[in-house]
């Protein structure tokens, strides 16, 4: 099932290939010795691939049939910039459940029906990401949370929100009051800025490790989409001038609650971009994130609060 898949990979330098009816991809030792590794396509939910990477038709071919997501990204995990829908290249399998698409379109094409959706999805986002730093070992060491006080504050200003600009004003001042509380917390200077990953200071390589996780973030979000047959073009909140941008509102349910506070954490212990892409997939993977999506998305489609 789509949504217990467990393998996320990140793959840079490599060939993905099918070889002995499996798809495996191979590495090179200074350009002489070869090795293989397998990919195991049933169990794995999304691949990126990275920098002097490429794959060939028949494990293309075979990924597709196992309904695997594969986007081509740059160094790291971004940007993502070789995929279809400004998202990822999703398998083009007609049998996928027709009836959330029909049930999202017609939610989509009323105004209020959409406002309505874009409240909602604000609403869980701030509600998953105050449940998850309540679980993280790492937050709750140093004492971090959510205050309470900002969640109802949040609250308040999407529920009197009459638009998406006040909607995105209000997700903006979320967003910017979680950035302060975690640097705050582990002392070092931050302000968000994408593609700043390549400075010395903590707070870049903070930006570094948010924009790569983003990607992961949007992976997981076009994997539930795509499974339930939800084009990526219906947005509710981002996006409006962009096709995919869907996968950027559902991503924001994951970002807030595990991208933000890994990246944070891995900047802090001065890790590598590998040690935190393996966090946060494994911090995932944990947390079920396929299975949250995918029964979130479906409640939202059967009106369900």
């Amino acid at each position: 099932m789509l949504s217990k898949r467990a393998n996320v990979f990140y793959l840079e330098h490599v060939r993905v290939m099918q070889m002995d009816n499996r798809i495996v991809y191979a590495t090179q030792d200074d350009g002489e010795i070869e090795s293989f590794f397998n990919l195991p396509e049933r169990n794995t939910a999304f691949v990126l691939l990275g920098k002097g990477s490429s794959i060939t038709d028949a494990a293309m071919r075979r990924m597709a049939e196992a309904n695997v997501m594969v986007g081509f990204c740059g160094s790291g995990g971004s940007p993502l910039f070789g995929a279809l829908d400004m998202a990822f290249m999703p398998p083009q399998s007609e049998y996928r459940p027709t009836e959330y698409m029909q049930s999202w379109m017609v939610k989509w094409l009323d105004d209020n029906e959409r406002i309505d959706i874009g409240k909602k999805l604000l609403k869980e986002r701030a509600n998953y990401a105050e449940i998850q730093w309540r679980k993280n070992s790492e937050l709750k060491k140093n004492g971090i949370v959510i205050p309470e006080v900002l969640r109802k504050s949040f609250f308040e200003d999407v529920d009197s929100a009459e638009s998406t600009q006040h909607l995105l004003l209000a997700e903006a001042r979320w967003a910017k009051a979680l950035y302060a509380i975690l640097a705050k917390s582990f002392n070092f200077t931050f302000s968000r800025e994408e593609g700043k990953g390549a400075g010395a200071t903590r707070g870049d390589v903070c930006n570094g490790f948010l924009d790569h996780g983003n990607y992961i973030a949007y992976g997981y979000a076009s994997v539930a989409l795509c499974g339930l047959g939800i084009s990526f073009s219906l947005p509710v909140l981002h996006g409006k001038t962009r096709r995919g941008a869907l996968v950027f509102d559902f991503a924001d349910v994951v970002k807030d609650a595990l991208v933000m506070p890994t990246a944070f954490v891995c900047a802090a212990g001065k890790k590598s971009h590998k040690d935190f892409r393996e966090e946060l997939i494994e911090h995932c993977q944990q947390q079920e994130v396929l299975d949250h999506l995918f029964r979130f998305i479906i409640g939202l489609c059967e009106n369900s609060e």
